[in-house]
């Protein structure tokens, strides 16, 4: 069993505006930077392998956090919001009306146009895992909340349906333990990064 570790890149100007990012490549705000160099990584996690979504969010919170180095790592990439990518939920809701709580219904399964399924992340994220739990070596990875939220419903259960029993906090890491057969366990969610 080997220890994977989660943590969201910081803010955006499409974050600050709710805005779904997706695949494109936002750079982090220049308060997303002040607060990133607020953050502290337990001890703990220091000596682990880091690896990073190919997106510059990300890539830019690992460096800001001590590892410019971190590996690219595809698996990891944000959601693919298709052709609502820079859209608002509440925008889109407010236009689809009960076409978009209907398709919100379907849960793991709910496709934007031209989009990705959180169920694709998870099918994404599978192989990734187990490799992972081959290597045996501990793993950081920086990444986005879509990926976050399809890996604890992989380790929980949770179908994407309503909100998630444990809310994703802001500036915090999330503790995954990954079996020997690439199955994810919850170890502990929202551990504080921000100081």
């Amino acid at each position: 069993m080997i220890e994977l570790v989660m943590i969201r890149h910081g803010p955006t100007a499409w974050n600050a505006e709710g805005r779904m990012q997706g695949r494109s490549d936002q750079p982090l705000s220049e308060t997303g930077r002040l607060e990133v160099a607020t953050w502290r990584v337990p001890e703990a996690f220091r000596g682990h392998h880091w690896v990073v979504s190919p997106l510059g969010r990300a890539r830019e919170t690992a460096a800001l956090l001590g590892h410019p180095e971190a590996e690219p790592e595809s698996a990891v990439i944000e959601t693919d919001w298709g052709d609502w990518e820079g859209c608002r939920l509440e925008d889109l809701r407010a236009q689809h009306g009960d076409r978009m709580a209907a398709m919100e219904a379907l849960g793991l399964d709910f496709r934007p146009p031209g989009g990705e399924r959180p169920r694709d992340v998870q099918d994404r994220l599978r192989p990734w895992l187990a490799r992972l739990a081959e290597t045996g070596q501990p793993t950081v990875a920086v990444c986005h909340r879509g990926v976050i939220r399809a890996l604890y419903a992989l380790a929980t259960g949770w179908d994407f349906t309503g909100k998630p029993p444990v809310k994703l906090r802001h500036a915090t890491a999330h503790r995954f333990l990954v079996e020997a057969t690439g199955r994810p366990d919850v170890a502990q969610m929202n551990l504080p990064l921000a100081l």
